[in-house]
């Protein structure tokens, strides 16, 4: 049997295997990486139309790698699924663009929205935007949106036609046509608006699933997004049926870590292979791990404390490896982001080799601890990025300790003026140009003048959880980048 690698080749595997965790956006899914978690099986069937999950669940994630034929044929491959590869897949809106696939941008939206589209005809926007995914020839000879949106507005038959076409042209290939919508946390900065087009992009999709035979939209979509986009058009409750979400449970987290160990291109990865089990090979410098080491949480728990030891500390009073790091990595929603947990493995090995490396563990339980401030720092760098608001209303609890009862929360808040700098956050976004393109923050909340209903949200968000006694409280992987305190819990940097 080969020699399993050293305590210095195990931390330096978790370093570089682990990479950077970057962003979906920046960082797009390859071969060797991608992992298939038991639970998205669903979400990637051509005929779910909805796609919930959090920030760095995966939603850009699997949009890239559907639009990819290679990683479609492993998703077909991992879950037994033949039909992904008989669908056509095209990006029908996300973030950015080109001249090839030119997506409207969040301020051209708005300016859409002001100058060119009907509150009422919020649809009439979506059917442009699918006639270009399309191809539609009338439509892309047009230069500019707005034009685009008046010529929809003005041959709404030409919409009709267009998805009769396309879905004859589908069937009689035999495939299914994809359209993929991501990001529309990006669509508009006011609340109301951006729920209002949510909720069509919601008709427009289910309207192509029960009209034609051949033609589906995916639209991956935050779960608060599609809680609060109204559902009042015909046959609404059938949108839910077709509905998937992006979970992470712990037993997919660990199989991510080991896939990702296991796939790196190094010696130090082969001998990690070699001591669990027959790794099947699948294509070119793709491992498939043992099934126990993916789906059996004994044997995932063993593997784990190889790498970091059996506790938190000298004994079991300070807790399990196993089970605290993805504990102290949730959301108040019990939910764990991998990029997170990626990170903050990577992290603890380097702090490992920098203050504890003669120890015996390649991850040391103090790195492992000290690990999170960093993970709470990107994780709350994305809620800034993400729910702009949200990050504003907690930054003003700065320095309090929780639990804390909701009445000190609202007098901090309008101590701090909170309602006004929500309105400013709205108001400058809508009006930021050129370089500040992107640093939106996403969409407002659904009422900033109500102090009780933003604590609401925030508790749905997964930011604050609510104590049986009232007092609310926040998770670790918020609470220490924002530098609130917790009796007993994990330290804030001094």
């Amino acid at each position: 049997m080969t020699a399993a690698p050293t305590t210095d080749e195990y931390r330096t595997l978790i370093a570089s295997a682990l990479g950077a965790a970057l962003d979906a956006d920046t960082d797009g899914p390859d071969l060797r990486r991608l992992f298939t978690p038991s639970s998205h099986r669903l979400a990637l069937d051509p005929d779910v139309t909805v796609v919930r999950g959090a920030r760095g669940t995966g939603k850009t994630y699997w949009a890239k790698a559907l639009t990819d034929p290679e990683l479609r044929e492993v998703a077909a491959r991992s879950y037994m699924m033949p039909r992904l590869r008989r669908v056509r897949v095209t990006t029908g809106f996300r973030t950015g663009g080109n001249s090839e696939t030119p997506y409207p941008g969040k301020r051209k939206i708005a300016r859409l929205l002001r100058d060119v589209v009907d509150p009422e005809g919020y649809e009439i926007f979506w059917h442009a935007v699918v006639m270009m995914a399309l191809d539609v020839p009338e439509i892309r000879s047009i230069p500019d949106w707005s034009d685009r949106i008046r010529w929809a507005a003005a041959n709404e038959d030409a919409y009709d036609d267009a998805l009769g076409k396309a879905d004859r042209e589908a069937r009689d290939s035999g495939e299914t046509r994809v359209l993929l919508f991501d990001a529309l946390d990006h669509l508009h900065a006011d609340r109301t608006t951006a729920d209002g087009l949510v909720s069509a992009l919601f008709q427009v999709a289910l309207e192509l699933r029960l009209t034609t035979g051949a033609l589906r939209a995916k639209i991956f979509v935050r779960p608060d997004m599609y809680d609060s986009a109204p559902k009042t058009f015909p046959d609404a409750s059938k949108l839910g049926a077709n509905a998937a979400d992006l979970t992470w449970s712990r037993e997919n987290l660990y199989g991510l870590l080991f896939h990702r160990l296991g796939n790196h291109p190094t010696t130090e990865a082969e001998k990690f292979r070699a001591q669990y089990g027959k790794w099947e090979v699948q294509g070119e410098g793709r491992f498939i791990a043992p099934v126990d080491l993916i789906a059996d949480e004994k044997c995932q728990e063993r593997a784990f404390v190889a790498l970091a030891g059996p506790y938190m500390g000298t004994d079991r009073r300070k807790g399990h490896t196993f089970t605290w790091v993805p504990n102290h990595l949730q959301d108040g929603k019990g939910r764990v982001s991998p990029r997170t947990w990626l990170l903050a493995l990577r992290t603890a090995a380097d702090l490992t080799a920098a203050r504890y490396a003669m120890q015996p563990y390649p991850l040391h339980y103090e790195a492992l601890r000290e690990s999170l401030h960093e993970a709470s720092r990107v994780r709350v760098d994305e809620l800034k990025e993400d729910i702009g608001w949200a990050a504003a209303a907690i930054g003003q609890l700065e320095g309090e300790q929780v639990p804390m009862e909701p009445s000190h929360v609202r007098f901090l808040w309008e101590q701090g003026g909170l309602t006004g700098i929500l309105r400013d956050m709205v108001a400058a976004d809508e009006g930021a140009e050129g370089p500040e393109r992107g640093r939106d923050g996403g969409s407002g909340p659904r009422d900033a003048d109500d102090p009780f209903a933003l604590i609401e949200e925030l508790v749905e968000l997964g930011v604050l959880t609510k104590r049986t006694s009232g007092a609310l409280d926040l998770p670790d992987v918020y609470r220490l980048a924002f530098n609130i305190g917790r009796k007993g819990g994990v330290p804030r940097k001094s």
